[in-house]
């Protein structure tokens, strides 16, 4: 670590000094015992009243401003369980003390592929609730921003109990945009009823590179007008359906368009070489209708786009997009967040202690996840001190920050009713809302054998594409759609790259079999997924292939029956389910083109293609 002890003691004065002064003078009128929000409906802290977010600005000192920019990874299940990686990156054992240390503005939620935080509901309504009661006692005495990644389908950290979405181009299949903005209303219900009060979601990148790595299917539609549909359907859902203290932050991400990409910016820089005015036709739609629609956030990429900023800098650290485009020419006066300062594509070009205040200088308010957040804060107060950055602009992103968290009802009501939980989360009328959204998606593109809907189909072997080491949540779709198709079907998995054996044992039991359903991910890059479905297909048998995440698997395989559901989570598994057995018509539309392979000119399946029954 390149923290220093002296840093430790540098950020972490003035929040010991000033929460003794608050803890003896009484400001809080919110209990911070353990037990407040457990025994009844938790108090506000205070009524916010007429220029809270001004009132509260003026009262904080520089350090605790600049904390204010930051929202913080911590890590462990509980607010007071150490976890020896808060000791090695904060320097403390508990995420409450990182949040009294440091006084940031916000914290960030992982589940057990990252920082641990997420078991189930309840205990995350605990968790948010010691972590609200830290920033309260600390000296800027101003509760969280605490946000997730809960987009649906491959993007989740908080499964069942709790509803489980699909994807957002499940979603877009769907072509139902009222039930789209359901389905966000029961996420941001039920995020907010365990603490969670900012959802870095709707995904508005239009997905217009087939080979895209890392956005795909979180995408709603390579559609602009389509996009533009469901991402303001979904910023409505999540903010507007409900009291302000029962409702998410909705975040818009990723500015200025992350769907043309061909490279992961966790891990380098993507370079965008659209034109100005093809940027414009294509990305730029969607994240206008967020605006339009009143996105409390938008979220930064790192990526570079030169017809908008030749300089070569991430779109995060970009001037001429951040403020140029974003706040002058698009008006956007709400927050703006850079995607997790710990990704490459930000850190390609420049040391972490100069992020932070580039991105300042660049129009941002919300820095997210640096990895050293000592380093980053310390930079912001060097940048401010040497008179590099000025207090004022440090103010503005602050009081959007402020504003921001009495909009949402956070200053109001910061924590939340514990014994509520579970009468708020995974109730039956929202699992009928989202699988009767998801219903919709499933897409029949071929099936010229005439297998479907499936009539007395005897022996059914469910194979194919099963990753229990997906990260963030096992991946066990086989066994899920052969669950709900019945005690005929037997689910053999043979992983994501099926070696030669595993593909032997699935067409053995194939010739055993009279049907087999073979579940496919990423044909594109899998030789192994590519021979299981040829050799499948060599046995004579019947074969069904659904391809369960992004859906250009059928381009590179050519079986007589396709199907695709965007998404291999259990609702989506049971909604194929459904119309593999004729109990529900296929509905979904594509709202991408397929290509032949590799060959993007050349359309398979093109945009609006589904049959049904």
């Amino acid at each position: 670590m390149t923290t220093s002890r002296a840093r430790h003691r540098r950020i972490g004065y003035a929040a010991v000094s000033l929460a003794g002064l608050l803890v003896v003078t009484g400001c809080a009128t919110q209990s911070t015992g353990g037990s407040a929000a457990g025994a009844g409906e938790p108090r506000a802290v205070q009524a916010p009243g007429p220029g809270w977010a001004e009132r509260t600005l003026g009262k904080l000192t520089l350090e605790q401003k600049v904390g204010q920019l930051f929202v913080a990874d911590v890590w462990g299940k509980s607010a007071h369980e150490p976890h020896a990686s808060n000791r090695e990156k904060y320097g403390v054992d508990t995420a409450s003390e990182v949040v009294r240390r440091y006084q940031v503005g916000g914290v960030i939620y992982f589940n057990h592929g990252g920082t641990d935080n997420i078991d189930e509901p309840g205990q995350v309504a605990r968790l948010s609730n010691g972590l609200q009661r830290a920033a309260l006692s600390s000296g800027a005495h101003v509760p969280l921003i605490v946000s997730v990644d809960q987009e649906g389908g491959r993007v989740t950290r908080l499964g069942d109990p709790a509803t489980e979405h699909p994807s957002a181009m499940a979603l877009g299949a769907g072509r139902d945009a009222p039930v789209a903005r359901a389905a966000a209303a029961v996420s941001s219900s039920e995020l907010r009823a365990i603490g969670i009060n900012q959802d870095f979601a709707p995904d508005a990148d239009v997905n217009s590179n087939p080979a895209n790595p890392v956005i795909g299917s979180r995408s709603f539609s390579s559609d602009p007008a389509l996009a533009s549909e469901f991402v303001a359907a979904q910023v409505e859902g999540y903010q507007n359906s409900g009291p302000a203290t029962e409702t998410v932050s909705s975040s818009a991400k990723h500015f200025p368009g992350h769907g043309d990409a061909a490279t992961d910016s966790h891990t380098g820089l993507p370079r965008i070489d659209r034109t100005e005015q093809e940027w414009r036709e294509i990305d730029l739609p969607p994240f206008q209708a967020a605006i339009e629609a009143g996105a409390d956030s938008i979220m930064t990429a790192h990526i570079t786009v030169p017809s908008l900023d030749p300089s070569g800098n991430p779109a995060t650290l970009s001037k001429p997009i951040i403020t140029g485009l974003l706040r002058e020419e698009l008006g956007y006066d709400g927050v703006v967040v850079t995607d997790s300062l710990q990704m490459q594509g930000v850190r390609e070009l420049h040391p972490d202690s100069e992020i932070p205040v580039l991105a300042l200088e660049a129009g941002v308010d919300q820095m997210l996840m640096p990895p050293d957040l000592e380093l980053a804060m310390n930079s912001v107060l060097d940048a401010v001190r040497s008179g590099r950055i000025t207090e004022e602009r440090i103010d503005r992103s602050v009081l959007r920050i402020l504003k921001l968290k009495e909009k949402r009802g956070i200053v109001a009501a910061p924590l939340v009713d514990e014994r509520a939980v579970p009468r708020k989360v995974g109730t039956p009328e929202n699992l009928a809302t989202v699988q009767a959204a998801t219903d919709r998606a499933p897409t029949l593109l071929r099936d010229d054998a005439k297998l479907l809907p499936l009539r007395d189909p005897g022996k059914v072997l469910v194979t194919g594409w099963n990753s229990p080491d997906y990260p963030g949540y096992p991946a066990e779709p086989v066994d899920a759609l052969a669950d709900a198709l019945g005690p005929f079907a037997t689910p053999l998995p043979t992983g994501a790259e099926p070696d030669a054996a595993a593909v032997e044992q699935a067409v053995a039991a194939a010739t055993e079999s009279d049907l087999v359903v073979v579940l496919t991910n990423g044909l594109a890059n899998d030789a192994g997924q590519r021979d299981l479905v040829h050799r499948l297909l060599a046995t004579g048998k019947p074969v069904v292939a659904v391809s369960v995440q992004e859906p250009y698997d059928p381009g590179h395989a050519d079986v007589p029956t396709w199907l695709a559901t965007y998404d291999w989570r259990s609702v989506s598994m049971t909604s194929l389910a459904k119309v593999l057995l004729g109990e529900h018509a296929p509905q979904g539309k594509l709202p991408v083109n397929i290509p032949a392979g590799d060959d993007p000119e050349t359309i398979r399946y093109p945009f609006g293609h589904g049959l049904t029954w």
